[in-house]
């Protein structure tokens, strides 16, 4: 890929640039893991919708731009580098909506994706279960045939937004004679339905990141069925595949608290003992960053997603916990504390776990990709 812009795209970058200059609200919003804040968080969504910013790359009449997906990463480095708030709608943007647009009728994407944009519908991950996690194929939840739709039946965990949300996504086994990745349906459900029970998870802060949600002869219509029954996991790979390689971790994230680390490093007050680690942790932004102009070239040449993404996932997993543990470790005792000193770096990520463990990963990295046999991982 050719690094130096053109004026189109140099256009666009300024254009963002000068929006969210204009618009990131002075202060932070509060965390979207609360009511207030999550209220907030979707009228920003509204605000973002209203100037065509909340899904740049999306065609013009479902509210984006047409934007390429360059101009969409060039969109994101612009919106971390100004500090703007977080996407409380990130499970539907840049997981469901890339899924939809694959294999979505052209009735759901015009159903959907427009209230997705203005987050007045918030969407849920509806994947993990108490016994099948990483290894989504083991999942026990249900659907059954009834007329004019399904019926769902049981629990999803560790469901992101979904103490909030309005909506969900999921797979759900629907050939019980099936085995594992075959007969699995993936499906939208209404969390207002009768039948649904959201049960919020606290985290350690007391803030509901997650909660727990349970299926009793939940109702779901056909025209939520996304794909063919029973061609669940081809089209759940669509979504794994987006979340793991481009879509949910954009390289703007990580060089934005790069930048952070280092100007947080420079005014500490013993910094030589970290200087390597945030070297490293700020070449590692930049490395990704080149990585994912390499991903847009090769999406442009008409290449899809694949087992590479979890390569991908790899490394930004691993590149988040570096950025915030090392600056924990800049900060000293002071990261211990809540206060403006530690301008947000209060905990690291769980990137090796979310999104699918990094031993699922490197599974699929010696099986797909290096051709490794098991019996050699």
């Amino acid at each position: 890929m050719d690094l130096d812009l053109d004026t189109s795209a140099r256009a666009f970058r300024d254009e963002a640039r000068a929006w969210l200059a204009e618009h990131v609200p002075a202060e932070p919003l509060p965390s979207f893991d609360t009511v207030e804040g999550f209220a907030r968080h979707r009228e920003w969504e509204a605000q973002l919708a209203d100037a065509r910013w909340s899904v740049v790359s999306w065609p013009r009449d479902l509210g984006g731009r047409d934007a390429s997906l360059l101009e969409w990463v060039l969109f994101e480095e612009e919106y971390y580098a100004a500090g703007a708030p977080g996407r409380v709608n990130q499970n539907g943007i840049f997981m469901l909506a890339p899924t939809l647009f694959s294999h979505g009728t052209e009735e759901q994407l015009h159903r959907i994706l427009p209230k997705m944009a203005r987050a007045e519908e918030v969407w849920a991950q509806a994947w993990s279960e108490p016994e099948a996690g990483s290894d989504i194929a083991a999942l026990r939840s249900t659907a059954s045939r009834v007329d004019g739709g399904w019926l769902l039946n049981g629990q999803k965990t560790w469901s992101s937004r979904a103490a909030f949300a309005d909506r969900a996504f999921g797979l759900f086994r629907s050939d019980p004679d099936a085995v594992r990745h075959r007969g699995l349906t993936y499906l939208m459900a209404d969390l207002r339905a009768e039948g649904v029970t959201v049960r919020p998870i606290p985290q350690l802060d007391g803030e509901p990141g997650f909660a727990e949600i349970f299926f009793d002869d939940v109702f779901v219509p056909d025209e939520d069925v996304i794909g063919a029954p029973g061609e669940g996991w081809r089209v759940a790979m669509t979504t794994a595949n987006n979340e793991r390689g481009l879509s949910l971790r954009s390289p703007g994230r990580f060089l934005a608290a790069a930048d952070r680390l280092v100007d947080l490093w420079s005014r500490a007050d013993r910094p030589d003992a970290t200087a390597e680690r945030v070297a490293d942790a700020w070449i590692g932004a930049r490395a990704y960053q080149l990585y994912t102009f390499g991903t847009l070239t090769r999406l442009a040449e008409g290449a899809e997603l694949g087992p590479e993404s979890s390569v991908n996932k790899l490394f930004w997993s691993h590149l988040d916990v570096a950025l915030q543990e090392t600056a924990l470790d800049v900060l000293g005792p002071a990261a211990e504390l809540r206060g403006p000193w530690t301008d947000g770096w209060l905990f690291s990520l769980a990137g090796p776990i979310y999104g699918g463990t990094d031993q699922i990963q490197r599974t699929i990295v010696a099986e797909r990709l290096l051709g490794l046999p098991k019996e050699k991982r």
